[in-house]
């Protein structure tokens, strides 16, 4: 399927998660969103009830985080806070896995985390994808991890925070596409800032893409696009 500038911004979360951003930047961010078509605008929980005012009755939709960035919060507080966010507007949620329990070899931990993440979205019919943080990870655990965000009926697995010590890489999406096959989505997001990374990662297997470049993505695939057809 051939990707035109449209569809690659279908992919898109256009994401602005940093703890000093203003109200104008996200006002900013929320109306790139709607000139681009954007797959949603993902913010932090404060910011949501803006984000849905400015985003109502458009083809771009309300996203947030939960237990971010660590992960390392009380599963009935990443519950809580999931059902805060969906009262306010959120449409999708990304959450943080806890990373120490899994690395502790404690599944069982980190699969009901989720799940009381999960059973709260999916209850008010909110898509949620869980963030694996894969820079922190090895090979096995990020397949344990895989596993795990599957069977507790989550939507999409995420590769970074993007606040972790590294981000989305295309060996990672493709382990987790391989792990997961087609049953859910795979989002890619931590350091993906040019059209060819993010198109990389989606051929790699992503089918969402966390950037905060969206614009600069898309503006620059339109280049190429362009340059491609005409050839």
């Amino acid at each position: 399927m051939e990707i035109t500038p449209e569809r690659l911004a279908k992919y898109i979360d256009h994401t602005l998660l940093k703890p000093d951003a203003t109200e104008a930047q996200i006002r900013r961010v929320c109306e790139e969103a709607l000139t681009y078509h954007f797959a949603s605008v993902c913010v932090n929980p404060t910011w949501v009830p803006l984000v849905r005012d400015m985003l109502t009755g458009s083809d771009v939709s309300v996203c947030t985080v939960v237990g971010f960035p660590l992960g390392a919060t009380l599963s009935e507080v990443k519950a809580l806070e999931t059902e805060q966010c969906i009262r306010l507007g959120a449409q999708e949620v990304d959450m943080v896995i806890n990373i120490g329990r899994l690395k502790s070899g404690q599944d069982e931990y980190v699969r009901q985390d989720i799940e009381s993440v999960v059973a709260v979205a999916h209850e008010h019919g909110v898509l949620i994808k869980v963030i694996i943080e894969t820079a922190l990870l090895t090979e096995e655990e990020k397949v344990r991890a895989c596993t795990l965000v599957q069977a507790a009926g989550a939507d999409f697995v995420k590769t970074s925070t993007g606040f972790g010590p590294g981000g989305a890489t295309v060996e990672d999406v493709a382990l987790m596409r391989r792990v997961v096959g087609d049953s859910m989505g795979v989002k890619a997001a931590g350091g993906i800032r040019t059209a060819e990374a993010a198109l990389a990662m989606i051929r790699a297997g992503a089918n969402r893409i966390g950037a905060s470049a969206g614009v600069k993505i898309v503006e620059e695939w339109k280049v190429l696009f362009s340059k491609s057809n005409q050839a």
